[in-house]
């Protein structure tokens, strides 16, 4: 273990230096919402494990069926060669008693592009477990921070550029869109953008309304939202639409993003008098003004597959939003 230790270490110092560029470094592999687990087989046997799990695997919230928020996979530390070392998503618990230095670290493209890699070092699994009790939502933020940059760095190269040049004049902005999302429908003050196959919609709606006081609360976002998405967003049937479902109930959080302040309210959308039902996750902002209020939304209806890397697909591609002439030195 104190050779794996040294090597690890010696590794991270060379991530200090900053020398070393991305493009030299080779793609990352594995799929999209994996992470490896670098820790001892007792230690994940262990409390230490069960609280990892507990922690990165936990149930991933507004999907009909159970999914974990990543797949774990665990490596040992004498079996993390090379192959694993090129993983998309690694965390490493390095456990050595002589460590000089402890904590959690959150590194970028060590070994490949892009990257993430949390290293926990301690002198003891207990001290680990309390360094991973601490920072678990951190850990979470940082890793799904790195799978929605994925996202939108391979939205941005493959781009269908059309559909922001539509919708940033109604709006003052857009999200980005991949290649195979087109217009469904744009009015004057709402757009409805769709990536739609045989199986699965990613849709993602962008609508604006007078702010009015106090606009960011949960009962007036909802109640704006089922008035447009009624008059806007019909369902195959005469006299179907889609509307908020109160089972379970949406909920809201206040966050920020690249300067950008939101409420963001998930929830669960139904089409009222039919069967369809999926998650969606809003974002309500000021426009440039404050005038009006901006909501960009991510919805998913997935009725065959597994939803959890669908539904962060098309919810990454909100963080894209780019103010028109955006001063980017500003964000």
């Amino acid at each position: 273990m104190k050779k794996i230790s040294a090597l690890v270490l010696a590794a991270l110092a060379l991530v200090s230096c900053g020398n070393r560029k991305a493009a030299l470094l080779p793609n990352v592999s594995g799929k999209a919402g994996e992470v490896i687990v670098v820790m001892t087989k007792a230690d994940w046997e262990g409390a230490l494990g069960n609280s990892t799990r507990e922690i990165l695997a936990a149930d991933c919230p507004w999907l009909p069926v159970r999914e974990p928020l990543y797949t774990l996979v665990n490596i040992i530390p004498n079996d993390f060669a090379n192959l694993f070392k090129v993983h998309r998503n690694i965390v490493y618990f390095d456990i050595d008693p002589q460590a000089a230095d402890t904590g959690v670290k959150y590194l970028k493209d060590r070994w490949a592009t892009p990257q993430c890699l949390v290293y926990v070092a301690a002198h003891t699994g207990e001290e680990a477990l309390g360094y991973l009790k601490e920072s678990g939502k951190n850990m979470v933020a940082y890793i799904e921070q790195a799978e929605r940059d994925r996202v939108i760095s391979n939205t941005m190269h493959y781009e269908e550029r059309s559909i922001a040049g539509q919708i940033a004049p109604l709006f003052g902005g857009s999200p980005h869109f991949p290649m195979g999302y087109s217009l469904k429908k744009k009015t004057a003050d709402f757009v409805w953008v769709a990536d739609e196959k045989q199986y699965t919609n990613q849709g993602v709606l962008i609508y604006k309304y007078p702010a009015g006081a106090d606009p960011f609360t949960l009962e007036k976002i909802v109640a704006q939202r089922n008035a447009i998405l009624k008059a806007n967003v019909p369902g195959m049937f005469e006299n179907t639409y889609m509307t908020t479902g109160e089972v379970p109930a949406p909920y809201i959080e206040y966050l920020k993003y690249q300067g950008r302040d939101f409420a963001q309210v998930r929830g669960w959308w139904e089409v009222q008098n039919d069967f369809m039902a999926g998650p969606f996750v809003s974002q309500a902002f000021y426009s440039k003004d404050g005038s009006e209020v901006i909501v960009t939304e991510a919805f998913l209806y997935a009725p065959k597959y597994d939803k959890r890397q669908y539904l962060r697909q098309v919810e990454s591609l909100l963080y894209s939003w780019e103010w028109t002439n955006e001063d980017k030195a500003k964000k």
